[in-house]
């Protein structure tokens, strides 16, 4: 079964316009490098050829310090500052979570384009002033959803979209690894599990990937349950092995899981519907049964002969959204609608009830 024309769908209008590597380029301030992604980011705008690191700022001006030097810019140690800088087009943040609105609004005030680490926000509230404001900015805003452009994704949106496996009844999402068993937060990281600054554990932080993908295949939620806690007890006051179950408003169910606390297996994406069903990181190759979609046009009958492209990362879909006024396939709503479920599985944690949405 192929996606040839899907594929070409979606792919063209993210077509880059060809730019010699002397060409207009985003001059990027980096915004804190207290995430751990913070270090691939700049990498990654330090080698792309339309963007280049200007300026560095953080919180901490040890760390701030230490990565401007390493990649060869100034360190600014005042945000407004920074902001100023007539080199600056862009940002890239990557703040503690409760930090980032009032980032966001100092580079919107500045009119600096933004690149962010997830999630978004903490609280809903928070989320929707985010919204509202980069709306009426009209600059590029990324958040950093990756999962969204990967082939294995696009091929479960795809047969969701299409009904290859009739009416969806039932999706479940699995994220995990080490983080608590190997304690790999302290120092300059410790507010990984620090609630205030985080907002959660490992769901929040983590299980955004996955929460993302349910809620977008998934459709509006209803509703949700939740159970976590912290199983290890190295970070006590946040989660490290949690489960959440949510129902949308199409009936939907779905199971959120997401874990600190697992050192092998995988990290499944399961979808079930009327007519069939459709899983990609498992042990095999993506798989889809369906009384829908005939065996033949299935290699051994249950795989897909071919998956949609990749989609540019986020990175570099912002990137030419800035340049080239090209579209992007994840935006600010879809960052206030991951942090309005992950509220939500967290007030069910805390309640020990089902909370309804929309979360006010």
């Amino acid at each position: 079964m192929g996606f040839g024309s899907f594929a070409a769908a979606r792919v063209a209008p993210l077509c880059f316009q060809q730019t010699e590597p002397d060409g207009p380029q985003v001059r990027v301030a980096m915004l804190s490098f207290a995430h751990v992604h913070a270090n691939g980011y700049a990498d990654r705008v330090r080698d792309h050829a339309r963007a280049r690191v200007t300026v560095v700022w953080d919180e901490l001006e040890h760390r701030g310090k230490d990565r401007a030097e390493h990649y060869g810019v100034p360190f600014e140690p005042d945000l407004s500052a920074a902001l100023a800088r007539d080199d600056v087009d862009a940002v890239v943040v990557n703040a503690p979570t409760n930090a980032h609105q009032d980032v966001y609004f100092a580079a919107i005030d500045a009119g600096k384009h933004i690149f962010t680490e997830k999630a978004l926000t903490i609280k809903t509230s928070d989320a929707d002033a985010v919204v509202e404001a980069v709306e009426r900015s009209g600059l590029r805003f990324m958040v950093s959803l990756p999962s969204r452009c990967s082939p294995d994704v696009l091929f479960l949106r795809k047969v969701v979209d299409d009904g290859l496996i009739g009416d969806l009844t039932y999706i479940r999402t699995r994220i995990a690894h080490s983080a608590a068993l190997d304690r790999w937060f302290s120092g300059d990281t410790e507010w990984f599990a620090d609630p205030e600054a985080a907002g959660g554990g490992g769901l929040f932080d983590l299980g955004c990937h996955t929460v993302d993908v349910t809620r977008w295949l998934g459709g509006e939620p209803d509703s949700v349950v939740a159970r976590m806690n912290s199983f290890s007890g190295v970070y006590p006051d946040v989660d490290d092995n949690a489960v959440a179950v949510v129902e949308f408003a199409n009936k939907t169910l779905g199971t959120m899981e997401c874990a600190w606390v697992q050192r092998a297996g995988y990290s499944p994406i399961e979808i079930y519907g009327t007519e069939g069903y459709a899983s990609v990181r498992t042990s095999a190759d993506p798989i889809l049964i369906s009384s829908k979609v005939p065996q033949e046009e299935l290699r051994d009958g249950r795989h897909p002969t071919e998956l949609p492209p990749a989609l540019p990362s986020p990175l570099d879909q912002w990137i030419s959204a800035i340049l080239d006024g090209t579209e992007m396939t994840i935006d600010v709503r879809d960052g206030r609608n991951l942090t309005e479920l992950l509220e939500g599985c967290y007030l069910a944690a805390k309640s020990g009830r089902a909370v309804p949405f929309p979360i006010v």
